[in-house]
């Protein structure tokens, strides 16, 4: 056997383990609209805050009970979204949507994100809500990173810029709304823009 066919079957055998082991049916397109809803929402919130609330946000008053809920709105649209356009993905190339490889994603990403959410949740009870924008940053990109190694692992770079644009949050408050736009809106788009054209389009699986 000639070096070129052994190169062959290395590469091959390589791109077997490499599916049996990461998720790697994540849609592009999925992290394109996220970004689009978290605009949608961030524009809301805005707007509410502006025409309602004279530019500031009381815990206890309906204006935040409505951006909790705009919020709400942005990760459940997100996650069903993420959800549909992966089966779609999966059954298009004959793969399993729930796997060990997938739940194993699934838990890594989760324990991060229920822990962030339980402690921003306890500290707006104490009516501490000036870092919210930054814990939820960092707290989002701990959990890319977290689940990265059981999918595309380029995703853990969206992680990293998740947690400085988090950190860089907790040290201007101020900028909080903007910084958050800027990590879940845009960094989204652009995020998922690369790797439709690089995955999805090309089918470089």
């Amino acid at each position: 056997m000639e070096p070129k066919d052994y190169l062959k079957d290395i590469t091959e055998i390589k791109q077997l383990m490499n599916k049996s082991s990461r998720f790697i049916s994540l849609s592009g397109l999925s992290g394109v609209l996220a970004g689009c809803y978290a605009l949608v929402g961030a524009a809301i919130a805005y707007w509410l805050v502006a025409t309602y609330s004279n530019g500031t946000l009381l815990v206890d008053g309906k204006i935040f009970r409505l951006i909790v809920l705009d919020l709400a709105s942005i990760a459940f649209l997100s996650i069903v979204t993420a959800v549909v356009l992966t089966i779609r993905k999966t059954k298009k190339h004959g793969e399993k949507i729930w796997d060990n490889t997938s739940k194993r994603l699934a838990v890594n990403f989760l324990i991060p994100l229920l822990t962030g959410g339980c402690y921003i949740l306890i500290i707006l009870n104490q009516q501490k809500y000036g870092q919210t924008a930054a814990l939820m940053l960092i707290f989002y990109g701990l959990s890319l990173i977290n689940a990265s190694k059981y999918s595309i692992g380029n995703i853990r770079y969206l992680g990293f810029v998740q947690i400085v644009l988090g950190l860089i949050c907790a040290m201007f408050p101020g900028y909080g709304f903007w910084l958050w736009v800027l990590g879940f809106g845009i960094m989204h788009i652009i995020y998922g823009l690369w790797m439709h054209f690089k995955y999805d389009s090309t089918n470089n699986l």
